[in-house]
């Protein structure tokens, strides 16, 4: 049984690849991840926790992948192989949910590495999956969002300001998407007041008590009368109501 009280833990993923062509699955024309973003949020609320690392791959990166990403043969020449990051990467997102958009185009390259390592293990097996994607086709049939649903259509109707982001990369888009899921699923996103403070009010800044009073300015008898008169307008006042 589920424990009510359990702190909910999800992990907002991102990949970017050597391939771009979405048709059956580019990990099947040898493909590979060259980079793996993650942000955690517990019980809906982002942590500042976060795992990122560029991956080098066993081919060249496409033409067409670098106008998107801007991640170059070069750049990655230095960097950690799979085998030697995903332990850290499992160790991560273990029995989180995992949240991506079109989950299956990323899950479907962290198993194809799993696949190439000679591991008998999918993601799934650490992680429950959750495809915004599919949410969002969900409440398009439903009359609930409207256009397109890709990443910057979603966040141009749920008011998300992504102008930052000129390139993709899979930490930025994971914090994009975070945004995204959060308003999708009913979350309040902004306003949220006691974000950062502890229950000592750590994180809260307060006003100097010294520093000179607020004038207020009261109303007169005059403004209180044309109130009333303003009030009398309105048919079945809920404030004077039993």
């Amino acid at each position: 049984m589920t424990d009510i009280n359990s702190p909910i833990r999800q992990i907002v993923f991102d990949t970017e690849t050597t391939g771009m062509n979405q048709d059956a699955g580019p990990h099947y024309l040898g493909h590979r991840l060259i980079e793996i973003g993650c942000v955690e949020m517990v019980n809906r609320k982002l942590t500042g926790r976060t795992y990122h690392v560029y991956i080098k791959p066993d081919r060249e990166v496409d033409p067409e992948a670098i106008e998107v990403h801007g991640i170059t043969d070069e750049f990655l020449a230095d960097k950690p192989m799979f085998h030697e990051v995903v332990d850290d990467f499992v160790e991560f997102v273990r029995g989180a949910e995992l949240i991506a958009h079109n989950a299956s185009f990323d899950t479907g390259f962290i198993n194809y590495e799993f696949e190439k390592l000679g591991r008998n293990d999918t993601i799934e097996a650490h992680c429950t999956i959750i495809d915004t994607l599919q949410l969002a086709r969900e409440k398009k049939s439903k009359g609930e969002i409207q256009g397109n649903l890709n990443l910057d259509a979603l966040c141009r109707f749920y008011g998300i300001d992504n102008s930052h982001r000129t390139l993709h990369g899979a930490l930025l888009d994971s914090e994009i998407l975070a945004d995204v899921f959060l308003f999708m699923t009913g979350g309040q996103k902004a306003l949220e007041l006691a974000s950062g403070a502890d229950a000592d009010g750590a994180g809260i800044i307060r006003l100097d008590p010294s520093r000179r009073p607020l004038k207020v300015i009261r109303a007169s008898a005059d403004d209180i009368s044309r109130h009333d008169t303003r009030m009398e307008l309105v048919s079945d006042p809920i404030w004077q109501r039993g």
